[in-house]
């Protein structure tokens, strides 16, 4: 047995190896890191970073992207803490070779374009294709929210931001005659003094976010009485044609609407009565006496007039009840700290974010995302599903590419089989299967969504075989356990000519309901990591364009961090740079 402790020697020359290789294990994540971001394609970010000046030499921005990459990962984002840590961490010390970038130069270059964001979240996903990640069986599209870098109490209503605009007017002009009363005192009356304030001059400071806040309600109002005004002259037009109208009337056409109804309705009531007193005076000038039987009813007393004034009584009604509860509701709010944020609601309350939108393969790789203003997701499937397609085309190829190198034939049946599906074909990268072949381009299987897609519109627009869920999940599943439906002999000849009784019949069945339980687990691996294993639950950009571009490196982040994983498992090596 020992009878002391090990030697602590702080000063040996060497505390590690001189070999940096050394510092840490051949399977860190950190080297398969190092040898992704050099795969990726990053001529662009090269681009954006000038060189041959005078100064010093700036840092490879493939390290940098590397550095960043990491840092997200680890839910690290503070430009100042990964400076820290390229001093302490040996992982960052490894990536930056112990060359370490301040705070400014890292937040300079973590301030991407947009379109650079884009371009990198697309090659990021072409790398995982070509290690033979991406199935597309089954995908899903599933909405979070996301805090934006402003709080709710910087919302302001429309009178609210009027007057502060007045203050801050006021502040600046008070101000401004002070400074010219000093200037005029200390330099005489010569000054020109036409320099602005910096209240004015600054974009950080209150008056321009103020006056862009009111111009964005402004702006918002203008539109959507825009837009609600064309569908109604749109509805009118048709109800004037004679046409048969499906769907509820637009809200701001009701009344108008009932009064056209009416007007239609005696019009036809009067032609009626003059043509049967036309036929009546031709009778009695034939024959001498007129018409057998009683005379119609008086225009008011006939029952489609009657009906019509009920509705435009009751349209009245109802537009009078609407006016009043505008009066009464809260006004329409804007943030004054980030504009393009909106109040957001969240199961536990609001927050003041955004609202991602995400498409998720079946191996939880994102492979299309969006930032949103919507507080809702229905207007955002189509979108999306348009977003999938591209993302698929561009997975799919990859797929084909590395089937081809491999010299992988398809295990497709012939189109006019009717045998099973194909057989998954094993990635020589991975192991993961796929589904990939010449003949099915876009490669996705089937499509699904929670019950916040369901519209009519959403399940007849052209795109991916898709399953919408028609209620909650568990009313779904309780239908699908009391009330089990077998798919209809004919696909193209469904029971149900209404798209959302064929979803729900569909949802019904064995396939439709396996399906659909593959949504949970598929949609919420990615947002639970992001939101929990990671800590980002607010952004750091304020800007709509600012926050996508961050939003969208924190999917990229996520994608690459799931290759390293998936790779680092698998013991695969990565493909070869094209």
């Amino acid at each position: 047995m020992a009878k002391g402790y090990r030697p602590v020697d702080r000063d040996q020359q060497f505390l590690m190896p001189p070999d940096m290789r050394q510092w840490l294990r051949a399977d860190h994540p950190v080297w398969v890191l190092i040898e992704a971001v050099r795969l990726l394609d990053t001529t662009q970010i090269h681009a954006r970073c000038r060189t041959g000046g005078v100064g010093r030499a700036g840092f490879d921005p493939d390290m940098m992207l590397t550095l960043l990459f990491y840092a997200y990962a680890r839910g690290i984002r503070s430009s100042r803490r990964i400076e820290r840590l390229c001093w302490e961490d040996v992982g960052f010390r490894v990536i930056c070779a112990q060359d370490v970038p301040d705070h400014t130069t890292i937040w300079r270059f973590a301030d991407m374009a947009p379109q650079l964001v884009e371009n990198l979240f697309a090659e990021v996903l072409l790398l995982c294709a070509k290690a033979g990640m991406g199935r597309l069986e089954t995908i899903t599209l599933d909405g979070m929210k996301i805090g934006a870098n402003a709080s709710m109490k910087a919302n302001r209503s429309e009178e609210r931001i009027r007057a502060e605009l007045a203050e801050v007017a006021a502040e600046a002009v008070a101000e401004h005659r002070a400074t010219d009363t000093a200037e005029d005192a200390l330099f005489g009356g010569a000054c020109g003094g036409d320099q602005l304030p910096e209240e004015l001059a600054d974009e950080r400071c209150r008056g321009p976010r103020l006056r862009r806040a009111l111009a964005e309600l402004e702006a918002e109002r203008t539109a959507g009485q825009a837009e609600a005004g064309a569908k109604a002259d749109q509805y009118l037009q048709r109800q004037r044609r004679g046409e048969r109208i499906r769907g509820n009337v637009p809200v701001n056409a009701e009344v108008a609407s009932a009064r056209l109804r009416l007007e239609q309705a005696i019009a036809a009531r009067q032609a009626t009565i003059a043509e049967w007193e036309q036929r009546n005076a031709d009778k009695i000038a034939a024959t001498g006496s007129g018409l057998v039987g009683a005379r119609p009813r008086p225009v008011d007393e006939h029952f489609a007039v009657v009906r019509a004034r009920t509705w435009l009584d009751k349209a009245l009604a109802r537009a009078a009840e609407r006016e009043r509860q505008v009066a009464d509701q809260r006004p329409r709010v804007r943030n004054v700290t980030d504009p393009d944020s909106r109040l957001m609601p969240t199961k536990s309350g609001f927050i003041q974010g955004y609202n991602p939108q995400n498409v998720v393969s079946a191996d939880h790789l994102i492979i299309a995302t969006e930032l949103t203003q919507d507080t809702g997701d229905v207007e955002q499937a189509k979108p999306m599903m348009a977003a999938a397609e591209d993302a698929a085309n561009l997975i799919t190829g990859a797929h084909r590419d590395q089937a081809e190198a491999a010299q992988l034939t398809c295990t497709c049946p012939p189109k006019d089989s009717q045998d099973s599906p194909p057989t998954p074909t094993a990635s020589p990268a991975t192991g993961a299967t796929r589904r990939s072949c010449p003949r099915h381009p876009n490669g996705i299987g089937t499509m699904v969504m929670d019950a916040g897609y369901l519209s009519e519109e959403n399940l007849t627009a052209a795109g991916p075989d898709r399953l919408i869920a028609t209620g909650k999940s568990h009313d779904v599943e309780k239908s699908a356990r009391t009330q089990p439906a077998d798919p209809p002999p004919d696909p193209d000849q469904p029971h149900h000519t209404d798209p959302v009784q064929q979803m729900a019949q569909r949802l019904r069945t064995p396939e439709g309901i396996a399906t659909y339980r593959q949504r949970g687990h598929i949609a919420e691996t990615p947002h639970g990591h992001i939101k929990h294993n990671t800590g980002i639950r607010t952004l750091t950009r304020r800007g709509l364009d600012r926050a996508t571009a961050e939003w969208k490196f924190i999917c990229a982040t996520y994608n690459i961090n799931r290759l390293v994983h998936t790779l680092r498992t698998t013991g695969h090596l990565l493909p070869g740079k094209a």
